[in-house]
């Protein structure tokens, strides 16, 4: 009895069965049992209660210390408007009057800022926190975390948008003359400069599934582009005038666009559909590692959610910024419920449950990592660096074998051309000279005829099968005839001829 009660308790632990009341009979897997214990939550209202009308006063008096310190307002109105990006740790700003500043989002302090002196259109980190990349005026830089010009990218010109591609440490670039250029950051080479034919874009986005970048046109177009390719792998029609935001979903199979027609749709990118199509604008979009899609436009930023798995978006939660404060850029931080929004006032911060993932892979992203930590992951990068020819619509397809093709069938005048071959080879075989009365000239015609009606047997053959097939066609065409009435029989016919 011992022995069996201890086999079931080992089979429910491993099978992870919950008998309490909240989930009974739930199967929870290893990865969620031990490796996962943190479990996020939503704001939930009750009764008549909408979650969309919780302030963010409310949630700043319900949270921790640690939490509330995340939701906080800097104003730098001579400034702005601000883009940002956002590490595990640390967040890049970027002031439109040339403002640079990184942040360290865990001690809440300032590590460096510095003036330029011209223009900042964007700002993106590099593989590593002490490396960034800023689009300014002329030229994109790169500078480290004290501020120092590394190097400047002269080859990219004005540029308005910057994505940086970890897998593949390809630092991407959209200028206003519409030109696409991919320069790999571990050895300087430009790995693809492409012009895209459709005018000045400034709305750029990497897919993480697959690392494809897309870009949103005036004309309401969406074109996917990989760095081995000078064409587009897709161009798709979203919207009836000019793309304003796209994002896609940490699964890569979601994509969210917005047009100036007031309207954000989102797509299925596995069959390129349009799953729901939402009233409203939006300036800037961007989806949590949750699947929270937040938007922004003018001093109204607004998160959509899916709760309940059915890809149906609805309004979750809703934040009003001053009067004057208009949104440029609204980016979630990594592995907490905070959401960045970048504005012409400066940047905000505000609380948005359940946004972020609680568990991180230390092995990925670790707020914590230590400075030889930090010089570990930097040559673990550098070693399981992606090529380029990696970058496509379908990454599942490396390492599979490709179809062979079925083999077409040859038309008449190959077929002719390939009997002919055949014959003329048949009739040049060498014969050998053999003994007397063996050797006559009768006994080589012979030879020669038989070995004629070789070659051409197997051709022959196929000419009758082919013949059998089509008769057989044609009796069935006859007989489906038949059953048809005699006012549709002539068209048959026709076919049949």
């Amino acid at each position: 009895d011992i022995l069996v009660l201890s086999d079931n308790l080992l089979e429910r632990s491993l099978m992870g069965v919950r008998k309490d009341d909240e989930s009974p009979g739930k199967i929870l897997t290893a990865k969620e049992q031990w490796l996962m214990p943190s479990e996020g939550g939503y704001l939930e209202a009750e009764g008549l209660e909408k979650t969309w009308r919780v302030k963010q006063e409310a949630i700043a008096r319900e949270v921790d210390i640690l939490s509330s310190k995340n939701q906080y307002d800097i104003v730098l109105p001579e400034l702005g408007p601000y883009s940002m990006d956002f590490t595990a740790r640390y967040m890049a700003v970027g002031g439109r009057k040339g403002h640079l500043g990184i942040i360290d989002m865990k001690t809440m302090g300032v590590v460096r800022e510095f003036q330029v002196r011209e223009t900042v259109r964007d700002v993106v980190f590099l593989h590593t926190e002490q490396l960034f990349a800023a689009a300014q005026k002329k030229y994109p830089y790169i500078c480290n975390r004290d501020g120092t010009e590394l190097h400047c990218l002269k080859e990219h010109g004005p540029v308005l948008r910057l994505q940086f591609l970890l897998n593949h440490l390809l630092l991407v670039s959209i200028n206003k003359f519409g030109k696409l250029h991919y320069q790999d950051v571990t050895t300087g080479n430009i790995v693809g400069n492409y012009r895209t034919g459709l005018g000045r874009s400034d709305v750029m986005q990497v897919n993480p599934f697959n690392g494809v970048v897309a870009l949103g046109h005036s004309g309401g177009k969406v074109t996917m582009w990989k760095p081995t390719s000078s064409a587009p792998l897709i161009k798709m029609l979203c919207h009836h005038g000019k793309v304003s935001a796209l994002a896609f979903h940490p699964n890569g199979h979601l994509m969210a666009t917005s047009g100036v027609e007031r309207k954000i749709k989102l797509w299925d990118l596995r069959k390129f559909e349009v799953l729901q199509t939402l009233p409203g604008h939006a300036k800037t979009l961007d989806f949590s590692q949750k699947g929270l899609l937040a938007t922004g436009t003018g001093s109204f930023v607004q998160v959509l959610a899916d709760l309940q798995g059915t890809q149906e978006y609805s309004r979750y939660m809703n934040h009003s910024m001053a009067k004057g404060f208009h949104v440029e850029r609204v980016v979630f931080r990594p592995h907490e419920d905070v959401l960045g929004i970048g504005h012409s006032m400066g940047w905000s911060s505000i609380l948005i449950p359940g946004s972020g993932e609680p568990n991180f892979d230390s092995w990925v992203a670790n707020p914590f990592e230590t400075s030889k930590q930090q010089r570990e992951k930097e040559i673990r990068i550098l070693l399981d660096k992606l090529p380029p020819e990696t970058i496509m619509l379908d990454p599942t397809k490396i390492g599979t074998v490709r179809r062979a093709k079925k083999k077409e069938k040859p038309t008449k005048q190959e077929r002719e051309v390939e009997r002919e071959a055949a014959i003329d080879a048949a009739k040049n075989i060498p014969l050998k000279k053999k003994t007397k009365g063996r050797n006559k000239s009768s006994k080589r015609a012979t030879k020669k005829r038989e070995s004629i009606m070789k070659a051409k047997r197997p051709f022959i053959e196929q000419e009758k099968k082919e013949e059998e097939e089509f008769s057989k066609k044609r009796q069935r065409i006859s007989e489906e005839a038949q059953q048809l009435p005699a006012s549709l029989q002539r068209f048959v016919k026709r076919k049949e001829s």
